[in-house]
C-alpha cells in the first residue's frame, strides 16, 4: 500500500460520527488495539522490563512482531518497511538503553523525512526523574530529531495519542514520532474511547499538513518556462513521499525539460528515460552537475580562477528538495546563473540553504497535477529547447559513468595472494552492474554508507520509486541489511538486495539471526575491500594516502580476508559464498537471487578504487574529478 503526502496510508481512526467506547481493558491492550486500528501490520520490537507488558498483548494480536537482535537493527528495519511502502514503520524498545538504541534511526528518519513511530517503554510515573534503573528522558533526548513526541500520562489518552502519532508521522512532510509509555499506565485499566479521524484532525488545530500551492505562482512558473533557454528539473525525495512520480513524468514529457534527482529522489523519474540526467552532487553524474552549474575547465587548486566553458541552467525548477550540501557544494556557487523556483511542502526549507527567486509553499503532487492542467489548457508548452538538448547529449557522450579494468590498479594486499594468470579480479562497479543486468532493474536495493552506496546509485538504473533505500541525510553505517529485512517484510514479492560494504555490514551483522528465525529472504552482496573505502578515498585525496585507522582486516595477516563471512553467516544459518574472480561473479549472483532464504555473497574487491565523479566538500563543479 502507498499514500499521498496529504492522505495517510493507514487510517488512524474510524470515520464514524459517534463515540465508540470499548470494554474495560489494560492500558497495554488498549495500546495494541490502537496500533491495530492505525493499520499496523508489523512491529519490529525488542522486549525489556519496561515494555514486556506490551509484548504480552502483542502475543494475542494480529500484528506480526519481528524480533530483531538489536534495537538499532529493528528500527532500521522499520525504516526499510516505511520507505518501501509509504506507511509508517513501527519499532519498539524498552526504557533506558533499549530506547537510546533507537535514537540513530529516529535521527535518520528525521533527516530523510521517513514516517516512523518509535515506541519506548518508560519507568513508572512515580520513578520518573529519580534516576531509576534504566530511566532515560526520551522526550528530552529526541526533541531535536522528531516531528512530534508524546509521554503518556493518562490511560484515557492512549487512543487519541496513537491515532495522532500515525497521522502526524505519515501526513505532510513525513517524519518520526516518539511515544514514551510508562509501565504503570500499561498495567492500569480503563474503558477506551476511540476517536474518529475527524476528531483527531480537529484536535490538531495548528497542524496543517495539506497545503495547496498558489495558483498565481503556478502560472508564473509556466511563464518562466516559456522564457527559458536551458531549464532543468531538480527533484528529490518529496516526489516519492507525495506519490508524485506519474505527475512528474507527465510534466517532464510535456515540457521536454531534462530531469536530475537527488540521492533521496532516485527512482522518482526513470533513469532509462532520455530526459534523465541521473542524480547530481558530490558523486553524481557529470552531465547533471554541468547541466545545473555549467562546465568549467578543470583546476588543480581551488584558489585558481574558474574558467567557464559552457553555460548551465538558466531556470532551475527545484521540486521537493532541500538543497543539501552534498548536492550543492559551495552554496553561493550552486546554479549561480539560474532563476530558481522552489516548491516544497515544508516552508522552513525555503531560502534555508539557497535563496530562491520564487518560493511556493504546497504539496508537490497537487502542484504538479495543476501545472499539468495548465500546460494542457494552453495546448502545451510552445517553447522547445533543441540547442539545450544537443548540449546535454554532448555531455552525456563526454562523461558517462565508467570504470577501468586495467590490471595495474589491482594492488591491494588482500587480493595479491589470489593472483592467477588470465584471471581478472572483480571491481565493485562491475558487480553492481551485473546485478542490474540479472534483475533487469526489477529489485529493491538497500545500502549501507560509503563508496558502495554511491556506486549503487551509479551502476544500478532505477525506474520506479521506493526501489532505492539508503541513509541519505544522516549517513548511518549498518543501515543496509536491517533496512533490507524491513523492505522484504513489506514486499515479499520483490527481490530485495542489500549492497553493502564490509564495514557497514559488520555493524549490524547480528540481524542475520533475525533473517533466519523470521524467515526473511533478504539478500546481501558485500563489496569486501577490507577497508573503510570512502574514508580511504579521502585519505588518498587530502592526506597523501596516510591511513588513519581505516584498515578493517587483521593487521597480523594482511594477505588474508578478515573476518571470514562464510563461516560467520553459516553459523547464523544463512548460506554464504565468497567470490574472487570475474568469471565466477555472474553464476554466484544467480545463486544468490535464486535462493529462497536469506543469502550473503562476499565479493572480494580491491580497495584502490575511487568513486568518480567527485566534487570535494564545499567546492564547486570546477573542482570535479570525472
Amino acid at each position: 500500500m502507498s499514500k499521498s503526502a496529504a492522505t495517510p496510508a493507514s487510517t488512524p481512526a474510524t470515520a464514524a460520527s459517534h463515540k465508540e467506547i470499548g470494554p474495560l481493558m489494560f492500558g497495554r491492550d488498549i495500546f495494541v488495539e490502537a496500533l491495530e486500528r492505525a493499520g499496523v501490520e508489523v512491529i519490529f520490537a525488542y522486549p525489556g522490563g519496561a515494555s514486556m507488558e506490551i509484548h504480552q498483548s502483542l502475543t494475542k494480536s494480529k500484528i506480526r512482531t519481528v524480533l530483531p537482535r538489536h534495537e538499532q537493527g529493528g528500527s532500521f528495519a522499520a525504516e526499510g518497511y516505511a520507505r518501501a511502502t509509504g506507511k509508517a514503520g513501527v519499532c519498539m524498545g524498552t526504557s533506558g538503553p533499549g530506547a537510546t538504541n533507537l535514537v540513530t534511526a529516529i535521527a535518520d528518519a528525521f533527516m530523510d523525512s521517513c514516517p516512523l513511530v518509535a515506541i519506548t517503554g518508560q519507568v513508572t510515573q512515580a520513578m520518573i526523574g529519580r534516576g531509576a534503573f534504566q530511566e532515560t528522558d526520551m522526550v528530552g533526548v529526541t526533541l531535536p530529531i522528531v516531528k512530534h513526541s508524546y509521554l503518556i500520562t493518562d490511560i484515557k489518552d492512549i487512543p487519541r495519542i496513537v491515532a495522532e502519532a500515525f497521522y502526524i508521522a505519515e501526513s505532510g512532510r513525513p517524519g518520526p514520532v516518539v511515544i514514551d509509555f510508562p509501565k504503570n499506565i500499561q498495567q492500569q485499566k480503563a474503558q477506551p474511547v476511540w476517536p474518529t479521524l475527524d476528531e483527531v484532525k480537529a484536535g490538531l488545530r495548528t497542524y496543517t499538513p495539506r497545503v495547496r500551492a498558489d495558483e498565481v505562482a503556478l502560472n508564473e512558473i509556466i511563464g518562466l518556462i516559456e522564457k527559458a533557454e536551458r531549464p532543468v528539473l531538480y527533484v528529490g525525495g518529496g516526489i516519492i513521499t507525495a506519490e508524485a512520480s506519474p505527475a512528474l513524468k507527465k510534466f517532464a514529457e510535456a515540457t521536454q525539460i531534462p530531469v536530475t534527482t537527488t540521492l533521496m529522489g532516485i527512482g522518482c523519474f526513470p533513469e532509462t528515460d532520455a530526459l534523465s540526467l541521473r542524480w547530481l552532487g558530490m558523486h553524481g553524474s557529470a552531465v547533471a552537475n554541468w547541466a545545473v552549474n555549467g562546465e568549467y575547465a578543470p583546476r588543480k587548486d581551488p584558489n585558481e580562477p574558474t574558467v567557464k566553458l559552457k553555460n548551465g541552467a538558466d531556470l532551475l525548477l527545484a521540486f521537493g528538495v532541500r538543497f543539501d550540501d552534498r548536492v550543492t557544494g559551495a552554496f553561493s556557487e550552486f546554479a549561480k546563473d539560474a532563476t530558481i523556483v522552489h516548491i516544497d511542502i515544508d516552508a522552513s526549507e525555503h531560502n534555508k540553504n539557497k535563496r530562491a527567486h520564487l518560493t511556493v509553499h504546497g504539496d508537490i503532487r497537487d502542484a504538479l497535477e495543476r501545472l499539468n492542467a495548465l500546460v494542457s489548457k494552453a495546448g502545451g508548452i510552445k517553447k522547445r529547447f533543441p540547442a539545450w538538448h544537443t548540449q546535454i547529449a554532448e555531455w552525456k557522450d563526454k562523461a558517462p559513468f565508467r570504470y577501468t579494468t586495467k590490471a595495474e590498479i589491482i594492488d591491494s594486499d588482500h587480493v595479491k595472494p589470489y593472483r592467477k594468470e588470465g584471471e581478472e579480479f572483480i571491481l565493485p562497479q562491475m558487480a553492481i552492474e551485473e546485478l542490474w543486468k540479472l534483475t533487469g532493474g526489477d529489485a529493491i536495493i538497500t545500502t549501507g554508507v560509503g563508496q558502495h552506496q554511491m556506486w549503487s546509485g551509479q551502476w544500478f538504473k532505477y525506474t520506479q520509486p521506493r526501489t532505492f533505500i539508503t541513509s541519505g541525510g544522516l549517513g548511518s553505517m549498518g543501515y543496509g541489511f536491517p533496512a533490507a529485512l524491513g523492505a522484504k517484510v513489506a514486499r515479499p514479492d520483490k527481490h530485495v538486495v542489500d549492497i553493502d560494504g564490509d564495514g557497514s555490514f559488520l555493524m549490524n551483522i547480528q540481524e542475520l539471526a533475525t533473517a533466519t528465525v523470521e524467515k526473511i529472504a533478504a539478500k546481501a552482496m558485500i563489496l569486501n575491500n577490507q577497508h573503510l573505502g570512502m574514508v580511504v578515498q579521502w585519505e588518498d585525496n587530502f592526506y597523501a594516502g596516510n591511513r588513519g585507522h581505516t584498515y578493517l582486516g587483521n593487521p597480523e595477516n594482511r594477505s588474508g580476508i578478515y573476518p571470514d563471512y562464510v563461516k560467520v553467516c553459516t553459523s547464523f544459518g544463512v548460506p554464504c559464498e565468497r567470490v574472487i574472480y570475474r568469471k565466477d561473479l555472474r553464476p554466484a549472483l544467480e545463486r544468490m537471487l535464486a535462493s529462497k532464504t536469506a543469502y550473503v555473497l562476499d565479493i572480494i574487491t580491491p580497495y584502490t578504487e575511487h568513486v568518480l565523479p567527485f566534487i570535494p566538500a564545499g567546492r564547486t563543479v570546477a573542482d570535479m574529478k570525472w
